[in-house]
């Protein structure tokens, strides 16, 4: 349920009608960070849904967890029919419906490697833990021997963008209309 006013011609759209009437600049800088995350990314494509998918369940934001970067990324971030030239879908290869669906039990499913576990350890403890993730010496350990520290300032941006954003549209209902659509829908 929205916990805004949308007129409703607009009540498809909750979020672009947000964005264009209400607190248009900060809506702007967070499109802006929203964009550098999936154009400028260099974490793989599965590192980097691991953790957005974690983050989404996390937030209960129904958007962010029905998103698939690779089928939807690239028309959101799409202008005039063109894709930006760098975009995290093209990190390698995209994530099939099984690593999604063992993201919720990442502690003891096998379909991860060690960093994309660690993404979304990082993940869940950088939503739930702050505090606590910034003081565990022995996951630190764990991250530098397996990320750099260009990837980890990456991870944790992204992550920031997701928590927060994701949390904005599930806090003020915009995830109760679903804006992004299967592309084989889109299509017909």
């Amino acid at each position: 349920m929205l916990k805004i006013t949308i007129p409703d011609e607009q009540a498809h759209d909750p979020f672009g009608f947000a964005s264009r009437n209400y607190a248009t600049g900060i809506m702007a800088a967070a499109g802006g960070f929203s964009r550098a995350v999936y154009c400028e990314s260099q974490l793989s494509l599965r590192e980097f849904e691991a953790a957005r998918m974690r983050t989404a369940q996390l937030n209960g934001c129904a958007i962010c967890q029905d998103f698939r970067s690779e089928r939807d990324a690239k028309p959101m971030y799409s202008v005039n029919g063109e894709t930006p030239a760098q975009m995290v879908t093209g990190n390698g290869p995209a994530p099939d419906e099984a690593f999604f669906a063992s993201i919720a039990d990442w502690q003891t499913a096998t379909v991860f490697s060690a960093r994309e576990r660690l993404s979304i350890e990082f993940a869940e403890r950088f939503a739930t833990e702050p505090k606590v993730l910034s003081a565990d010496a022995e996951f630190w350990v764990r991250m530098h021997e397996n990320f750099s520290d260009g990837e980890i300032v990456d991870l944790a941006h992204c992550t920031a963008a997701w928590m927060g954003l994701g949390r904005v549209a599930h806090v003020l209902g915009f995830d109760s209309v679903c804006l992004f659509l299967p592309a084989q829908e889109a299509a017909e």
